[in-house]
Order: C-alpha cells, then structure tokens, then sequence
C-alpha cells in the first residue's frame, strides 16, 4: 500500500482548481490587522441553506449540514488546500497517515498515533476511545444512521448487522474492529479500501464526547452548551430560524492558524433574501442565487459570482412502494413491478433536459443520462459515467441531446399507452392517476417542478406540487411518505461507490425505499456474473439477494478491473428500475464578497471558512 501522507486528490484538484484559485488569488495583505499592531477580531457572516435537521456527525446526511460539522469537528484525516488551489488529505487529530499491514486472511490493519494533548472544546482530554465510542456509535443499528453503511467496510460491521428469519439482529453485542489504547487507535478494514483514508476525513467518522451524548441523545447537538466539539469552533448560539454562531476553540489543537474568529451562519431558504443581504452588505457569502438573477450577477459581479464543478446529479426519484398504475389494473407481483418499472422510465423520457438546465438552472450544468455523475474516474482513468449504459449511439442510459427530445417522447407515449387509456383525438391519457411531487423550499426546485408538472400534463397526466421545508422535506423521504420527489446526491468521496452504497437495503440514504416495506419480499431481479468469472446467477431475487450483493461484492474484492466492472453492472441494475430519473449534473453556483479571502471549497460541496480573513 501507498503511503498517503501526500496523497493528491487528482480528480477533485481538477474540478476544483479553477474555483479555488478565484476565490483565493485576491491581495493577501494582512487585513486582520488593518494595519495596526493590534489585531481586529474577525467576523463573517454566511448563509448556506435553512434550519438544519441536525449537525450530530453521526445523524447529518445534509451538505449544509456537513459544512457545520467539519468547522467544528475534527477527524483523523481532513482535507486542505495546497499551494496551487487543489486538495489534498493530511493528518488531522492524527499525527501521520499511516500505511496499513495486510494480513494472511487478505484483512488489513491499521495503527493511527493521535498527536499529543488533543482536547475537546470543554477542556477534557480526547482520546483514541473517543474514536472507539463514536464510530461504534454511528455504525449501530439502534443508531440509525443514514451513513451507516459507510462503516461497512470495517471488520466487525457484518456482524453488527446479521438478522435472522424474523429479521431481528442476532449479534447485538457485536463492534467493529477498532480498538484504542492511550493515544493509538487500531482499525482493522476487510481488504484494503481505495478510498478508506476518505472515508476517514467525512464528517459521519469524526468523534464525539460519550459523555455529553449519553446524557441528552436527542438534544446534546441543538443546544449550545452540550455541543462539545473538537474542531476549530464551538457553537455559541443557536437561534432556531434564524442563525447559528460560532466562535473560535481555543482548546482547538491549530488554533493559532484559525483566522477567523465568529462566524455567523444565518438560515435561510429564500435566495431573494440571500441576496438582498449579500447586496447590502449584511452577508459576506451565500450559497444560493435567484435563478432569474443568474446572467445579469455573472455580468455585475464578475469577482464575486462562481461557478464552480461539483461531483453530482439532480435527480427525481419515485418511492417504490407507490403505485403508478390505474386503480382497475390487475398486474401483480413480478409483472406488476415490471410494468411499474416502464411507466417510471417513460416518465422520464418526457422531461426535456436541456430545457431544464438552460431555460430554469441557468448554471452551466450538463443534462443527465445516468446516476453516477461526471468527474469520476472508470479503472482505466476514463470517466465513469461515460462507459454507463449499453448504447452505442449516446452515452448513459438514454439519449439526452435536444434532437432525441421528440422521439424520447414518442417512445414513452407507446410504452404508457401499454398500461393507460389514450385517447387519440386530444393526445392525452385518460385515467392516469395523480402524481403529488415534492420538493423543498427552494426557487430553483420550485421552477424546475412546475416544468414537470407542466411537461406532463400535455399527456393529461396531472401532477400536484408539495413543498415543504428542508428539515421536514428530508425526512417525509427518508419515511417514505411520498410518491415522487426532488433530490440530489454528491459524491463523500472520489469513487463511484458513493452513489451506488446509498441504496443498500440498511441504509438510510435509500429514499427510493428499495427491498423495504412491500419492496422486501419482491423476487423480480436478475443477475448474471458469469461473464465476469464470478459463479453467481440469480433469476427472480429479491433486492437484498441482487443489489446489497452486487455492492458487497464490490467492497470486498480487491480486483481493481472486477471492482469497477461490478459497479457498472450495480448501476445498471438501479437504472432499470427506473426509480431515479437524472435531470443534470451539478454545478456549484455561490456569491462571496471580495473583502474575503482564504476561503475555498470542495466539489464534495463544503465550504471552509476557518483561515479566512475580511478586508476593512
């Protein structure tokens, strides 16, 4: 195994290079000083998004969220910018990224040295335990973490999660394979994971204080006064609605390289509001523009309006467990669900991509044609999401050019017309059942929801429109209690394997609801894996026997070329359910003042603001 202690992101520098440099290349003259011997305390004010369901690391599936969590938590590993704007992962709370020792039964061990005199931001020392409790944490099922599927990888995690007929768990004693002593923390992976030093800097593996979390488990990450962190900030106010503060942690072991002293996230969904602050002077950066605002501020504030690379897809997605059908069909079982996977697919096709991205978006974003978004790499270093799908004449797993809009339409008709009433005459059909779409608070989203609802209805298909705030929006999908909805997905990490885990039956990110409720028991998947030199064939299987096995092969291979190959065979099988309908792939679209320097951020999303400076 390489040594990672200078690992270079490649992918990530290159989507992220151009961005970076822009929001960093502006005159670094001290401006904390300005230009005095004593310094000015700094304060900036942002405004990422609206009320967050929550920032506990173990809980947050958010990137709002995370970008909360990773100013004021710290991992073994983080990410940091280097000399020439790119990213690179360095050791953290960890004094070094070690190598790891593989094993005789191909299993790999790995020994981190914590630095010296970590603290948490109460003052008590923070340990190698520490790390123990709070991945054990996150990984139990009790938990319910929507991230738990990221531990996974580690030894120990499959007994964790072994059920028995009746589905109850049958190991409830069991941990993962990490264990500390003092200062060292062990951790021993099932092989040897291309991205595991990732995984280690994302915000689900960052630790938190046992003893403030057992004593208020629902309400130790909302309250100031028992948000004990370890990063470079503690919170100090949070008014619900309206704005959470933080202030620099001394105990923070860098905290002498923390410029920015205060910042204060202020919540917000309404980008008219964003930037009417933002134009006022009120907000140093938002993280979202009026769409219609779009041209004239890339024109009018040519050095403070981004557009940065993101690595990932907008997306609709269907809950499976809804029914598209007319009331008097009589499909049930396997043809049922093959007939619902068709109608969700000719939905699809009736959405014009391009429209989408350069009529409402408005973002420099590219329309979608498969799931995995662009910017990841394939085995041979091409991209990913260009060898996706079988098609020989465009790429993923269907045709978005603007000239295949009006046949993709015409293929939807015909396939629609198999389970609808059509009349010929007006060209519309008649007893499709309503279709209620949510969507969270947001003028983009709104836009981009009335266009389906206005796409759909020239077929007569009538399709209400819900939307809910963020907090409540996420967890109405999370249960499930929807029909179709907006979502989004980026990469944790730079591996294709991040969009595809997502939909293991355990994990909480499976909005879709794939192989639970009436999903479970549903035997219509087939897998073939012969050709990949792999005895497995399966007609018939239900989605814990064909997807969770497709993906557990994936993590515990160690065949780079197999690896890969499995992932496309894992999407291939996502997308012919046609549950997730790709729209585009994102852009990352943000206004900071140029008063601010020292900031950057990630195509993972997240934002960082903790060696900033303000300008007087």
């Amino acid at each position: 195994m390489k040594k990672a202690v200078s690992i270079i992101l490649a992918v990530l520098m290159a989507l992220s290079c151009v961005l970076v440099l822009t929001a960093c290349d502006k005159d670094t003259t001290d401006p904390a000083t300005n230009g005095d011997a004593t310094p000015v305390a700094q304060s900036l004010a942002v405004c990422l998004a609206s009320e967050p369901d929550t920032i506990d690391p173990a809980l947050n599936s958010s990137v709002d969220g995370a970008t909360l969590v990773i100013h004021a938590f710290s991992g073994l590993i983080g990410y940091r910018q280097t000399a020439d704007g790119g990213l690179e992962l360095y050791a953290e709370c960890a004094k070094e990224i070690p190598e790891g020792t593989v094993g005789e039964d191909g299993k790999v061990t790995y020994v981190f040295e914590l630095k010296d005199g970590l603290k948490w931001s109460d003052g008590s020392d923070l340990t190698a335990a520490d790390f123990v409790y709070s991945w054990n944490r996150a990984a139990d099922p009790e938990t319910a973490s929507d991230y738990n599927y990221m531990f996974d990888v580690i030894d120990g995690y499959a007994d964790m999660y072994e059920v028995d007929d009746n589905e109850e768990f049958v190991n409830p004693d069991a941990v993962l394979n990490v264990t500390a002593e003092g200062n060292t923390l062990t951790v021993v992976t099932n092989v040897e994971v291309p991205y595991f030093f990732e995984l280690l800097a994302f915000p689900t593996y960052m630790p938190v204080k046992q003893s403030v979390v057992e004593a208020n488990p629902d309400g130790w990450a909302t309250d100031p006064s028992t948000y004990v962190s370890n990063g470079a900030y503690t919170m100090t106010e949070w008014a619900h609605d309206s704005k959470i503060v933080y202030a620099k942690n001394e105990n923070y072991y860098n905290a002498d390289a923390v410029t920015m002293d205060t910042i204060e996230f202020y919540l917000s969904d309404d980008a008219n509001n964003m930037l009417a602050n933002f134009k006022n002077g009120d907000w140093h950066f938002i993280d979202d523009v009026p769409n219609a605002e779009m041209a004239a501020l890339e024109a009018d504030y040519a050095d403070e309006y981004f557009v940065g690379s993101q690595l990932g897809t907008y997306y609709v997605c269907f809950n499976v467990n809804k029914s598209l059908l007319p009331a008097d069909s009589t499909l049930e079982g396997a043809e049922k669900e093959a007939a619902e996977a068709e109608i969700r697919s000719a939905l699809g096709l009736l959405l014009d991509r391009n429209h989408i991205v350069k009529e409402i978006s408005q973002a420099g974003e590219v329309p979608a044609s498969s799931f995995v978004a662009l910017g990841l790499t394939d085995a041979d270093g091409s991209e990913f999401y260009k060898n996706a799908g079988s098609s020989e004449e465009y790429i993923g797993y269907f045709n978005t050019a603007a000239e295949a809009f009006e046949s993709n339409c015409a293929a939807a008709v015909e396939t629609l017309k198999k389970y609808y009433n059509y009349d010929e005459a007006t060209a519309k059909f008649t007893n499709f059942p309503s279709i209620e779409y949510i969507y969270n608070d947001n003028q983009s989203h709104q836009l981009i929801g009335e266009y389906i609802q206005q796409a759909f209805a020239v077929y007569g298909i009538t399709v209400s429109l819900t939307s809910q705030e963020w907090n409540t929006f996420l967890n109405t999908r999370k249960n499930g209690e929807y029909n179709m909805a907006r979502n989004g997905w980026l990469s944790d990490y730079n591996d294709p394997i991040s969009f595809l885990d997502m939909w293991l039956t355990v994990s909480g990110n499976n909005d879709i609801q794939f192989g639970k409720d009436a999903h479970k028991d549903l035997a219509v998947y087939s897998v073939d894996l012969t050709d990949l030199g792999i005895d497995y064939v399966v007609e018939n299987g239900t989605w814990a026997e064909t997807y969770d096995y497709i993906i557990n092969l994936v993590k515990t291979t160690t065949d780079t070329e197999l690896r890969y190959a499995l992932m496309h065979v894992a999407e291939d099988l996502l997308m012919s359910t046609g549950a997730i309908c790709p729209i585009y792939y994102y852009t990352d679209v943000f206004m900071c003042d140029n008063a601010v320097s020292g900031w950057f951020t990630s195509p993972l999303g997240y934002k960082y603001f903790m060696y900033s400076t303000v300008a007087e």
